[in-house]
């Protein structure tokens, strides 16, 4: 059976990149597509399983593009999340008009993403591969900078060992050396996802500490972590 076709459509390249990166443990193709008119001729041609498509774009914007699909008998089945700005309810209301199945705002994160797609595609893999890393790191948050240890390290995210006192979603910036990378100095901005640590302990075969969610990484960083976990999975 052929792997279902997610359709990815943004004008900005980092973000259609981003996107795909969240798609790569996920037996499924992978379109893309950098404006509505382009996106339209793809879901025609190819009849994707699934489209995330951004709101704004040139040459015919997503509410366009979502109401073209949703008004042709051959192609309205056919899931369409859009990406919205955030905070902006008018665009949300626009893409309900348009006939869309759900949406999602920027900044897209990689859980809320997945989530959506595995919501119509039960082939999405949410949980990505994840090697042990020891290496230490300072973060700093809103109230200073404090080191800590990488217990272990995915695409998506880091673990980090410490008995700094945090609360989820808050937001941080951390730096570490990745080992045997000519990367350098990884700088990530992130926010932690959950928490291992007193009543909110979750996981006592893991050290005190807390998971961190990259929110933004460079192509080279994100590169580099991905290149360290397949050189992993190859020595197993």
């Amino acid at each position: 059976m052929a792997a279902p076709k997610i359709l990815l459509v943004d004008d900005v390249k980092l973000f259609i990149e981003l996107e795909k990166s969240f798609l790569t443990h996920s037996d499924v193709s992978v379109l893309t597509a950098e404006d509505g008119e382009e996106a339209l001729e793809i879901v025609r041609r190819e009849r994707p399983d699934l489209v995330f498509l951004d709101i704004h774009m040139p040459k015919l914007n997503g509410v366009a593009c979502c109401t073209a699909i949703k008004s042709d008998p051959d192609l309205l089945f056919i899931p369409v999340i859009m990406v919205t700005t955030a905070g902006h309810e008018e665009e949300i209301e626009l893409c309900n008009k348009a006939g869309c199945d759900d949406y999602l705002t920027k900044p897209v994160e990689r859980k809320a993403f997945l989530e959506k797609a595995r919501a119509y595609l039960p082939n999405i893999e949410r949980r990505e591969p994840r090697v042990q890393l020891q290496t230490p790191a300072l973060f700093r948050d809103g109230k200073g900078v404090c080191a800590a240890a990488v217990a272990d390290i995915s695409s998506g995210g880091i673990y980090l060992t410490t008995d700094y006192p945090v609360t989820q979603n808050d937001a941080m910036e951390l730096a570490f050396f990745l080992p045997n990378s000519e990367v350098g100095l990884i700088d990530i901005k992130g926010r932690v996802a959950w928490l291992n640590s007193g009543k909110s302990r979750k996981k006592w075969d893991m050290p005190v500490g807390f998971g961190v969610e990259y929110t933004s990484i460079s192509d080279d960083a994100r590169q580099a972590i991905q290149e360290m976990i397949d050189s992993s999975e190859q020595e197993e």
